[in-house]
């Protein structure tokens, strides 16, 4: 396995200072944030593809400092039914045909949410069960059969005649695909192309165990995010893990994402890589920091150590 950083932490800096930045960090490679909910500059597929000599330039800067693109990220909601659901969506389309022109072989990005039902303006996490109410089965036929099925088979057909490989979908809540079932929901209609950016700090406060979920996904797992939660001690037990708390209001918050190794200790991090490798993942495993109980470099720094102390080379 080899370490990356998601560039998204560092969207206030110039492209060169972030590159500087990585390289001195000592990761081999980058995970290019542009594009979706991302506000980073650094590799907007949109300018990158109308500038061609931009992105000859760019690409050079990156060699330059004996770093690899391990992924184009494009965190998105392309099923959105609204405004930012088609903005999504061309984003998306236009990093998949950047990653074909410079020889990116994996996105990361998400699997989307749709509304409940035709007319909806709202996207809508259907979550409880589909017993009741009884308009339930209808609701979750009209997002999986007409909505996603449809939108992930073009998908993966433009990713095809790309080149590129593998959709890597986060298992993020708020989206049809947030664990390992939903995932194969997804993959048993599109084909293995799609398969899941293993995030354990999601599951975390799911109440799942990404021990047990890497074992289940196997041969599904395309990308790792090193990333981790902490259930904060004595406030998950009032109000449980459903958290609506801002992610800055730390000190409140039932559960918050802090800095690998903040969360779970080394003994379980090691596990865990140990485990991924077991299923025959040997790619990269790509820090997002989201840490807002201490300062950004701070957790950058921890985690990186972190990392480096436990995911298998």
């Amino acid at each position: 396995m080899k370490l990356s950083i998601c560039t998204d932490v560092m969207g206030d800096l110039s492209f060169t200072d972030m590159l500087d930045r990585c390289a001195s960090l000592g990761v081999e490679g980058i995970e290019m944030t542009g594009g979706g909910w991302s506000g980073a500059p650094h590799f907007r597929a949109e300018d990158l593809l109308r500038d061609k000599g931009l992105l000859k330039r760019k690409l050079a800067e990156i060699k330059a400092r004996g770093l690899e693109i391990a992924a184009l990220n494009c965190s998105a909601n392309p099923l959105d039914p609204g405004a930012m659901g088609k903005r999504h969506l061309k984003e998306m389309k236009e990093t998949i045909t950047l990653a074909g022109e410079i020889g990116v072989t994996k996105i990361v990005t998400m699997s989307g949410l749709p509304e409940a039902a035709p007319g909806d303006m709202v996207p809508n996490w259907l979550v409880y069960t589909r017993s009741w109410p009884d308009e339930m089965p209808e609701r979750d036929r009209y997002q999986w059969q007409d909505r996603a099925f449809p939108l992930w088979h073009d998908l993966v057909a433009l990713a095809k005649a790309a080149g590129v490989e593998k959709y890597a979908l986060e298992n993020f809540s708020a989206m049809l695909v947030w664990n390992p079932e939903t995932l194969f929901r997804l993959r048993d209609e599109v084909g293995p192309m799609v398969g899941m950016n293993l995030d354990p700090s999601h599951l975390f406060w799911m109440g799942a165990c990404p021990v047990a979920a890497a074992r289940a996904l196997g041969g599904a797992i395309h990308h790792v995010h090193g990333k981790d939660t902490r259930i904060e001690r004595g406030l998950a037990d009032v109000n449980g893990l459903l958290e609506q708390r801002a992610v800055t209001d730390v000190a409140n918050r039932a559960w918050n994402y802090v800095a690998v190794g903040a969360g779970h200790d080394l003994q379980w991090w090691k596990e865990f890589f140990s485990v991924v490798g077991m299923t025959g993942y040997d790619g990269w495993v790509s820090l997002e920091m989201e840490d807002f109980t201490m300062s950004t470099d701070a957790g950058i720094r921890s985690s990186i150590d972190a990392l480096r102390a436990t995911i298998i080379r």
